[in-house]
């Protein structure tokens, strides 16, 4: 199979009708992505990808989800399904994935918290640690620490 960019993947997203109706649930709830993860148990980056269909949804977590947005469980049986995800150096091919799995969510994230804004590439801190867990396994820890820099309001709207 040919890679596939996240916004090509995002726009022929096979129940790209179900996520749309899955979004429109969480606006009518009024809940953030945040307040949505603690009722589910869950991260809210995950929670915010599983809205661009990047995760696979166990069960118990789409009965969840549902209950959390009053929809009907059965209206996101869908989430259940493994999606497809994006390929390279074994590295580099999981730094991809991690972007297009996350960079959707990501980007909800920040401007759900930060209002219309961006984040910074030039004002910009990058750090990658090998850390031993508590199981005594290797994780990689990276961490991007980027200047929140809203957008500029130059003139009257739109500027």
């Amino acid at each position: 199979m040919a890679p596939m960019s996240n916004a090509d993947y995002l726009t022929r997203i096979k129940y790209a009708d179900a996520y749309e109706a899955l979004r429109e649930a969480k606006k009518a709830s009024g809940l953030t992505y945040k307040e949505l993860a603690e009722k589910v148990g869950v991260s809210k980056m995950w929670l915010a990808s599983v809205f661009d269909g990047q995760q696979y949804v166990p069960e118990e977590y789409a009965e969840k989800i549902a209950v959390a947005l009053s929809v009907p469980v059965e209206k996101l049986a869908f989430l259940t399904e493994h999606p497809y995800k994006g390929n390279t150096d074994p590295i580099l091919y999981r730094l991809h994935e991690v972007i297009d799995t996350y960079g959707p969510a990501i980007k909800a994230i920040i401007h759900e918290e930060g209002g219309n804004a961006i984040m910074s590439a030039i004002d910009f801190g990058l750090d990658v640690d090998v850390v031993t867990d508590a199981e005594g396994n290797h994780r990689v820890k990276i961490t991007m620490d980027g200047k929140l820099l809203p957008y500029a309001k130059k003139g009257k709207y739109p500027w």
